[in-house]
């Protein structure tokens, strides 16, 4: 039989606050993180805002060398995975066995600003000047490296890209890893640091964000019908999984029990999605199977919802086609349309936010969702505001460029 797994640390730096209290105090109070970009002058940008970390201070997790080598991504995951550990009570390196705890944390780009910045300092000063650091600020798996280091982590370490599906896929195989034996502690999620002049001005010409300058706060607006793209958000959620005896024996707090997991590919478009969000049913189906639950069981879907037009139909008549008859009591919610969309970080920060509503038992709310959008149905969006009420088990979706599909089945934990 297959080990149980439960959640029992939370790490997180997003645009609504650099801890996972103040962001998930901001999202039940329907806070947006959208404003002008401040990170580099967007004045000649189709699109002028983002949803970008504020205030972040690398030096509270890092020391100033470390944090000068390292990318913006990796900043933000070392924080967050420092969050997350603190969190679960390992402290000090204390309280695990090093060889038995591994690291799954991916970045769905990596480190796109120090990339930027050296090819410039290439183009104006010639080869001599690449930093010697430069491979490993810019390279996706750097971050997991890292903090396998900062935790003396020896056991499985590896990051996945699988561009906004990212971490959700790290939670996923840190799942099967402790599942299966192969480890008792995993620190996983994903990072991500794109409000950078490459990523702003490639999104907005493929014309995948929204273009509302006027209006930064209320751009981000799944299942609307006046949706028109998405908001590049950053960031990074971490979270800490562990095997079920492993933690009892040494009196954890435990938020949620990870159940089921699945991963499956559209094989069918590089940005587009197959019709109803086909692939995205499969994986919920499979995420159901695994944990051996019914759509009865799940009273939360934690949507992938990007406030795109093609997304967020798709998504909602995949949620609708699962879930049958048992859709009309589920509650839905996109939290991107406060963080904006994060990338390979949003799975992380998302599946947190699925695990905090069922230890809180209120749904976080779809912002700015004033006009619904008929071709997403009827369900319920959760609109503008918090919704408390009984949360059993959530599901968490994720999908990224390339048709990559995860979800993600948690559920409150009883012994």
């Amino acid at each position: 039989m297959k080990r149980r797994v439960v959640v029992t640390g939370l790490g997180a730096i997003t645009p609504l606050g650099n801890d996972v209290a103040t962001t998930w105090r901001a999202m039940l109070d329907g806070v947006s993180g959208g404003a002008e970009i401040t990170k580099f002058d967007a004045t000649n940008f189709p699109v002028k805002f983002a949803c970008e970390v504020k205030g972040f201070d690398p030096l509270r997790a890092m020391d100033r060398k470390e944090a000068k080598r390292a990318d913006v991504y990796t900043q933000y995951a070392v924080a967050a995975a420092v969050e997350a550990m603190h969190d679960a009570g390992f402290v000090d390196q204390a309280g695990y066995d090093v060889d038995r705890t591994g690291v799954i944390l991916g970045s769905g780009i990596g480190g796109l600003k120090s990339f930027e910045e050296q090819h410039d300092i290439y183009r104006e000063y010639g080869q001599s000047k690449i930093s010697p650091f430069f491979i490993p600020m810019f390279i996706a798996d750097i971050a997991s490296g890292v903090v396998s280091m900062r935790f003396n982590a020896r056991g499985p370490n590896y990051a996945t890209v699988s561009a906004c599906a990212t971490s959700a896929h790290a939670i996923g195989e840190a799942f099967r890893t402790i599942s299966y034996g192969d480890a008792d502690i995993i620190i996983t999620g994903g990072a991500e640091a794109t409000v950078t002049p490459m990523a702003i001005g490639g999104f907005a010409n493929m014309t995948a964000l929204s273009k509302r300058n006027d209006s930064p706060a209320t751009a981000s607006r799944p299942f609307d019908a006046t949706r028109d793209g998405f908001v590049m958000g950053e960031g990074a959620g971490v979270v800490v999984l562990e095997e079920l005896t492993h933690a009892l024996s040494r009196g954890a707090r435990i938020y949620g029990e990870v159940v089921g997991y699945r991963a499956t590919g559209d094989a069918y478009h590089l940005t587009g999605q197959l019709p109803d969000h086909e692939g995205l049913q499969r994986a919920m189906r499979g995420a159901l199977a695994d944990a051996r639950m019914a759509p009865d069981d799940i009273d939360y879907v934690n949507a992938h919802g990007t406030s795109t037009p093609l997304n967020d139909s798709n998504e909602a008549k995949a949620i609708a086609m699962v879930f049958g008859d048992a859709a009309a009591r589920v509650n839905v919610s996109s939290t991107k349309s406060m963080t904006g969309h994060m990338l390979g970080a949003a799975g992380g920060v998302e599946f947190i936010a699925a695990t905090l509503a069922i230890r809180d038992q209120v749904v976080p709310p779809t912002i700015n969702l004033a006009t619904p959008d008929g071709e997403c149905g009827h369900l319920n969006f959760t609109p503008n505001a918090a919704q408390a009420r009984e949360v059993r088990a959530a599901l968490s979706n994720s999908a990224g460029f390339g048709g990559h599909n995860v979800s993600l089945a948690v559920k409150r934990f009883t012994e």
